[in-house]
């Protein structure tokens, strides 16, 4: 699959006051788009339930000020858009490739990494810097309390 851009949206503060906040959907409710084009005319298409849960969270996230970016989970990602997601640099996540930290293929000349690879690295960074801010505060807490 073709790389693409990984692009990030949010919402500003004056459209999140505009929109109110979707109420939870229970078993039984339908869904639907509905979208009013510049021409006047109203389009309505309605989701399937998967589908309708994929938005719920999209729009729960951006009314919470958060930014998205929707992707699918086989996309593959450059190292660069990668280290958006990682939150580290180009560089370190190309280091990551090469001690096989981060599973990629080449296209090319071009390094590939699926995005499903990279939300792994990135769930075990978040375990580890967890632990060493565990450990930093077990740490300061022997020096305070026992002089060590």
């Amino acid at each position: 699959m073709a790389s693409h851009v990984v692009t990030f949206a949010g919402l500003s503060d004056q459209d999140r006051k505009k929109v109110a906040p979707l109420p939870k959907l229970v078993e039984g409710d339908r869904f639907e788009l509905h979208v009013r084009r510049r021409n006047g005319q109203d389009q309505t298409m309605s989701l399937p339930p998967a589908a309708a849960s994929a938005v719920e969270a999209l729009i729960d996230h951006l009314l919470n000020g958060e930014r998205v970016a929707v992707l699918s989970e086989d996309q593959e990602l450059s190292p660069t858009e990668a280290s958006t997601i990682l939150g580290i640099s180009r560089p370190l996540v190309v280091l990551r490739m090469d001690r096989g930290d981060l599973p990629f293929r080449y296209i090319g000349k071009h390094r590939r990494a699926s995005l499903k690879d990279v939300l792994a690295l990135n769930t075990e960074l978040d375990v580890r810097q967890k632990a060493m801010e565990d450990l930093a505060a077990d740490s300061e807490n022997l020096h305070l309390h026992y002089g060590i």
